[in-house]
């Protein structure tokens, strides 16, 4: 994300669409982590990914204990927060006050237009081989405390600037520290106490994919117009036959808009679905949270697809770099990529769960 399209962003006050309005923000419904990432995701995947990450940081931000809170958003409640979400490429250590951290975290979304970083890591008591896992926390970071790698170098989404951060023994106070280990018995979220929309109880386990998952719906739906507006007009360079009476190109478009459109209409209905179950003071057992994962792997694999349909139906036309159908195969293809719409992760879960077996994690 460039400078021009962060200010964009911050002058219209899209970022802060999570936000709690304790600190200025909207408290928008959740099924807008899907409605606003589409729209945006229509004219650049990049841009509504990097959009997403840091707008949904603002949402995370509640659950810490409001200390942390004032430190970032006292003087500046449109700061940018990127994250490094794996905990297992972070290691902590507890020191008096606080914790010793060490790692490198990869694809830490739009790094370079954020002051604060959310890094993930496993808490460790003792050292080397003996050392046992007590904790798994995210941990509140400034930028003087972290060293940004370079090797955002990919197919596609490149507009993200997604890069790697790297921390040698940086020290994190206690005020800074988010336990994620919601397993465990008594376990809080400090922050909980003061912003009370339900919005901020819908669990990250669950919907990690849905916000990323609407950039690319939108970056599909994009794809799928610039096509329709492309065929219209267009005659084949052989027969000069015009391409929108084949009815090979017919069915493709209808099917790939009917993908697009399920894949929609079910996101939306989960966040909606999520939202209410909250608002009546439910909760969310193992098999539910698994069973929006497994929504969002396939959703997104059914657009994804959509992309495909288009690009192979486009022909030479849609490999030319400038052509705009390429870029959105590229991003779909890296987005796909993600670990939340990895379908031999995400849906065997579920078929465990649903079949009678257990599923144990302490994030979960």
């Amino acid at each position: 994300m460039t400078e021009a399209v962060k200010n964009a962003f911050h002058e219209n006050g899209l970022f802060r669409y999570m936000q709690p309005k304790y600190w200025g923000g909207m408290e928008l419904p959740y099924v807008a982590m899907v409605d606003l990432n589409d729209t945006l995701g229509q004219g650049d995947a990049s841009a509504a990914w990097t959009f997403t990450n840091l707008g949904g940081h603002h949402r995370l931000l509640t659950l810490w204990p409001m200390e942390c809170q004032e430190e970032v958003w006292g003087d500046d409640p449109d700061v940018g927060i990127a994250s490094g979400i794996a905990y297992f490429q972070g290691r902590g250590r507890r020191v008096d006050g606080g914790l010793e951290l060490s790692g490198k975290w990869g694809f830490s979304s739009g790094v370079d237009v954020s002051e604060w970083n959310m890094l993930a890591c496993v808490v460790y008591d003792g050292e080397g081989e003996n050392a046992k896992p007590v904790d798994w926390v995210m941990n509140m970071v400034p930028r003087k405390d972290y060293e940004i790698i370079d090797d955002w170098q990919t197919l596609g989404m490149r507009g993200t600037g997604s890069r790697s951060v790297k921390i040698e023994k940086a020290f994190v106070p206690e005020h800074r520290i988010c336990s994620m280990a919601v397993a465990r018995p008594g376990h809080e979220f400090p922050g909980l106490r003061v912003h009370k929309n339900p919005i901020y109880k819908i669990p990250l386990a669950g919907f990690g994919g849905y916000g990323i998952g609407g950039c690319m719906i939108g970056n599909a739906q994009g794809a799928l117009d610039e096509v329709i507006e492309h065929v219209k007009s267009r005659s084949t360079a052989y027969t000069g036959a015009k391409m929108r009476d084949f009815h090979s190109v017919q069915y493709r478009v209808s099917l790939a808009a009917g993908k697009i459109d399920a894949a929609r209409q079910w996101l939306r209905h989960d966040c909606m679905e999520a939202n209410a179950l909250v608002d009546a003071g439910g909760t969310f057992d193992a098999l539910t949270k698994i069973k929006y994962r497994r929504n969002a792997a396939i959703a997104c694999k059914m657009v994804t697809e959509a992309v495909d349909i288009l690009h192979e139906m486009m022909g030479a036309n849609g490999i030319y770099d400038s052509a705009p159908l390429q870029r959105r195969f590229r991003d779909a293809h890296a987005a796909a990529g993600h670990i939340n719409f990895n379908m031999d992760t995400q849906l065997p879960l579920w078929g465990q769960v649903a079949l009678g077996g257990a599923y144990t994690s302490p994030t979960f």
